[in-house]
């Protein structure tokens, strides 16, 4: 089975105050803008949300309002996708062609690429956890979510001009150091922009 790493360009802090905002202009914009991916998000978890799950905009409106969350996570994916559409409606879309699909540890695997360039700042594996959720919002397998501040962004491009000084430059597979240069090219967006850092999906 793949998965998908879905990265974005965002404040972390703005991503994270949506959480209890409970800002009706936007919910009624992402209602009104996007109602066919809303409905097709509910087709795709039709069975779940006979089971009980709520739709894609109930789950979007509980996470706008800070809840209530019902107790368990069987339904708590929809919470995880609603906040990543938060992300995805105010963020910028960044270039995942070397993530999307992935297999297995590739994440990893990216990561061993990093490290041997000496980028030890950042980590690709770190959005296949849970821990990038903001606080509040219930525990979900899939979406996973995790975040790099702005200040993480930028030790890892000063890390990489360091080793490029340096000369310290180790073989890599092609298609590992094709994800590293897009790593560096996430983090040269952040680069010009203050505050913002990157906020990833895996599902």
């Amino acid at each position: 089975m793949s998965s998908s790493l879905s990265v974005y360009l965002i404040d972390p802090a703005a991503a994270h105050a949506f959480v209890g905002s409970r800002d009706d202009q936007l919910l009624q914009v992402i209602r009104d803008s996007f109602a066919d991916d809303l409905a097709s998000d509910d087709s795709w978890f039709s069975s779940r949300i006979a089971d009980g799950a709520p739709t894609a905009f109930e789950a979007l409106r509980t996470v706008v309002y800070g809840g209530p969350f019902p107790e368990g996570h069987q339904h708590s994916f929809q919470y995880g996708y609603a906040y990543k559409r938060l992300c995805s409606l105010t963020g910028s879309f960044l270039d995942n062609s070397c993530f999307s699909p992935f297999r297995g540890d590739w994440l990893e695997m990216v990561d061993e690429g990093l490290r041997a360039l000496r980028i030890t700042a950042v980590s690709v594996a770190e959005f296949g956890y849970s821990g990038g959720f903001p606080a509040g919002l219930p525990y979900s397998d899939l979406p996973r979510c995790g975040e790099w501040t702005h200040e993480q962004c930028l030790a890892a491009l000063a890390q990489f001009e360091e080793t490029k000084k340096a000369g310290h430059a180790p073989p890599l597979d092609s298609e590992v150091l094709d994800a590293v240069m897009d790593v560096m090219g996430w983090l040269r967006h952040v680069e010009s922009r203050p505050g913002f850092g990157v906020v990833g999906f895996v599902s």
